[in-house]
């Protein structure tokens, strides 16, 4: 087993089996077809198998596996969340990151080197003060720390109060971290091949086939396949597959941009967020600055953005971390974020009867894969949604029974 808990920037990579999994040509049917072979539609797949023994499964792949926003993000994963509801999926969710590595048998890089969400104004601390409170109430471990703490955790903040956006302080949470992303959907593609399960990649869907208020099959450019249950794991590209279906979604696809620096010595101890600010940074195992913000405001499937985007990017993270003016900027990259109006996934029934639908994750769509895997699994196995994800279905939206996370969710992140 490889020993990662303690890797740090620079520290060796661990090698990779020669083979990881099949190319399966598709069946003429299964017992579930998961559309989209990112995190959450692989996520899905290994659960079924270990949870409940499904293996009759095909996860369908319109490019390479993990080639959306899987590979796109920037690997912040934390559950401090703000609302009960958005608390329990996270959590557990986190909970199952720490044991992830041995579940699967395969190295991610899981690194629980805590997140500072900063505060630069009294209203924001008002509200981060909250959150933490909330945090505490639900079991997730949360702290509020003041300027000097903030120091203490990552050295290299400026907390210097002559500065545009202060810094009066930060809620923390310990148990936060970092993965490497594309060997946490490794690992879950091993597992499922070997557990039997068909990963189908360049196998786009270009319509279905239903029976009154069932989808029977699965068209795709290499045919049609038949389908017990459909479970939309598209994240970006969902609402494609609900217009096909003819399922009205509240949600909004947009490009969120990122980008990484040059390799450097350890220098960025933990994650920062800033909301006012408007970016994240952290460190990856090999050393360069892996940094965020907000999202393009243009709707769109295209894996890029506007320049303007990184370039307020650039001088937020040199205003809170004067540090990084002479780093070099390596390669930015796009991915496609699903946002819904209330900041908050939607995961559960659709009018189709074995249609299940996960999208809306917005930018919390990584930190969530193995927790969401899990509940979307049994769902499917039971046909009944599971506990923590039954508050955010589709039908939310006409009751009212709103989970507003926008303030949590923070930066985009």
């Amino acid at each position: 087993m490889y020993r990662t808990d303690q890797m740090g920037p620079g520290d060796e990579q661990p090698e990779h089996p020669d083979f990881l999994w099949r190319n399966p040509e598709p069946r003429r049917t299964y017992d579930v077809v998961i559309i989209g072979g990112g995190g959450h539609g692989l996520a899905t797949a290994h659960y079924l198998a270990q949870n409940h023994g499904i293996t009759n499964v095909a996860v369908l792949e319109k490019g390479w596996l993990a080639g959306g926003n899987m590979a796109r993000n920037t690997t912040v994963i934390r559950s401090n969340y703000l609302w009960d509801e958005s608390s329990a999926i996270y959590e557990h969710s986190l909970k199952l990151w720490e044991g992830l590595e041995e579940d699967l048998g395969y190295p991610i890089l899981f690194s629980q080197r805590g997140v500072l969400n900063l505060a630069h104004s009294l209203q924001d601390v008002r509200d981060s003060v909250r959150r933490v409170e909330a945090n505490r109430l639900n079991g997730i471990d949360a702290e509020w720390v003041g300027p000097d703490g903030v120091k203490e955790l990552c050295p290299i903040v400026n907390i210097s109060d002559d500065i545009r956006y202060p810094v009066l302080g930060a809620t923390y949470q310990p148990r936060a971290g970092i993965a490497k992303h594309d060997y946490v959907a490794w690992g879950f593609a091993r597992r499922a091949d070997a557990a039997g399960i068909d990963i189908i990649q360049g196998c786009e869907v270009v319509g279905f086939e239903t029976d009154g208020s069932r989808v029977t099959g699965v068209r795709t450019n290499r045919g049609t396949i038949g389908a017990g249950k459909v479970a939309l794991c598209a994240a970006g590209h969902t609402s494609v597959l609900t217009d096909m279906l003819g399922i009205a979604v509240p949600v909004q696809s947009h490009p969120l941009q990122a980008l990484v620096s040059e390799l450097l010595e350890p220098v960025h101890p933990t994650v920062v967020m800033s909301n006012a600010v408007h970016v994240y940074v952290s460190q990856a195992h090999k050393g360069e600055l892996v940094m965020g913000a907000g999202i393009d405001s243009y709707n769109g499937y295209g894996q890029r953005g506007a320049f303007h985007i990184i370039e307020r990017q650039m001088a937020a993270a040199v205003e809170l971390f004067p540090i990084f003016a002479r780093a070099h900027l390596l390669r930015s990259w796009g991915g496609i974020v699903d946002v819904c109006p209330d900041a908050s996934p939607i995961v559960g029934r659709t009018p189709y009867d074995n249609v299940f639908l996960n999208c809306g994750w917005g930018t919390g769509g990584f930190k969530a894969t193995p927790g969401l895997g899990w509940c979307l699994a049994q769902t499917l196995a039971y046909d009944e949604p599971h506990p923590y994800i039954a508050p955010f279905s589709l039908d939310r939206f006409v009751t009212g029974a709103l989970v507003d996370e926008h303030g949590a969710a923070a930066v985009a992140h």
